[in-house]
């Protein structure tokens, strides 16, 4: 089961990153985990939060490049090896993760945000895996 991340581009400028939070807080966009990513000229900031549309639309009303991508959450039990073994499942099919980071939500195990080149194939590895991963509507409820 896929989510959506919200992804904003912005000016690598100083304060630039506090006008985006700003934004969110002020239209009640919960944010759950946070990615930053940057170059000399502009950063891609990756968001997951409890309502990614209106996050969107908020952002692009306020002047931000911004959009929604289908990622994966994917929880990952407290034991040595366990990302490591949903690692392996997913490249003995030969997909690419673009890249992950972290989630955290009070919960008994950890969680990472994860976009693959084929986020359907993943999906069913994961389930025929007996991994859990998190939907929309977990999200919007944190």
């Amino acid at each position: 089961m896929t989510v959506n991340q919200l992804s904003v581009f912005i000016e690598n400028r100083q304060g630039r990153l506090g006008e985006v939070l700003k934004v969110l807080k002020d239209n009640d966009v919960n944010i759950l985990s946070i990615s930053l990513a940057d170059t000399t000229e502009y950063g891609l900031l990756r968001l997951i939060v409890n309502n990614p549309e209106h996050g969107r639309d908020v952002l692009l009303e306020a002047g931000f490049s911004s959009m929604l991508t289908e990622v994966l959450i994917i929880k990952v039990p407290h034991v040595a090896g366990a990302l490591q073994n949903i690692l392996s499942l997913i490249a003995e099919k030969n997909i690419s993760i673009e890249y992950m980071y972290g989630l955290s939500v009070e919960s008994e195990d950890a969680s990472i945000v994860m976009k693959t080149n084929q986020l359907d194939l993943a999906c069913s590895i994961l389930k025929s895996g007996h991994i859990d991963t998190m939907t929309s509507q977990e999200i919007a409820s944190l």
